[in-house]
């Protein structure tokens, strides 16, 4: 932690000059930016694997006509498919998986009032008049929604909001392309029909976890979530 800690600090040093008494929220906005530049090989793999198991799914549908009163037997059958064409049915969860530890890095960082046995001189850092320690109910009580703080968290909504928009719409258009997987009688395969309606709202989910978290993690959900959404709309193209 004293160490994360002292990153952000040089970071925000190093942007003061640009940002003012905003560096620090820049530096964390840098720091997600970096986070995501690194994971991005992954994202290209995961989108690559995402293109080859929506080029196996008609093998597979014919798996489950042959093996639809045998589910172990389907089972091991789709799983030696894609050993067979080095395709891992878990590539996807990685870039997510990779982001985890730096996002509660962040969380817990903004969120203790000492670390190394020291104040936190983290939480006296503003984005504009926003305390990036606090919480959006914190906002309510300092001017409310028309405060200052409430004004940031207005337009972090909209962000987010304006984002997942677009996600909503490229999710949809890319699952329209996409077969829904059928089960041997030619039925869809239960959970399937559900699972297609509800991922493209995914990226709404988002204004529930900024809503919640302190404005420095926010900041990090918000960027790598806008990064997200424009890195599938270039990676699936």
């Amino acid at each position: 932690m004293s160490v994360f800690a002292s990153l952000v600090e040089r970071l925000a040093d190093l942007l003061q000059p640009l940002f003012g008494a905003s560096a620090a929220a820049a530096a964390i906005v840098l720091f997600t930016a970096l986070v995501r530049l690194l994971v991005h090989p992954l994202s290209r793999a995961a989108a690559r694997g995402q293109k080859a198991r929506a080029a196996l799914q008609p093998r597979i549908a014919e798996l489950r006509r042959e093996h639809a009163k045998n589910p172990e037997e389907l089972q091991r059958a789709v799983l030696e498919l894609h050993a067979e064409e080095k395709v891992s049915p878990l590539s996807g969860c990685l870039p997510s998986l990779c982001q985890m530890p730096a996002f509660f890095l962040l969380y817990h960082l903004f969120s203790s009032s000492t670390i190394g046995g020291e104040a936190n001189g983290l939480l006296s850092h503003r984005l504009l008049a926003a305390p990036l320690g606090g919480r959006w109910a914190d906002a309510f009580g300092d001017g409310g929604l028309t405060g200052g703080a409430g004004l940031v968290y207005l337009v972090l909504f909209a962000v987010v909001a304006g984002v997942a928009a677009f996600g909503y719409r490229l999710t949809r258009r890319r699952m329209a392309d996409r077969p829904v997987p059928r089960a041997g009688d030619g039925e869809a395969v239960p959970g399937v029909g559900a699972l297609t309606r509800v991922m493209p709202f995914m990226s709404f989910f988002t204004l529930v976890t900024v809503a919640v978290v302190p404005l420095a993690a926010a900041l990090y959900v918000v960027t790598s979530t806008t990064w997200s959404v424009v890195e599938r709309a270039v990676l699936h193209r």
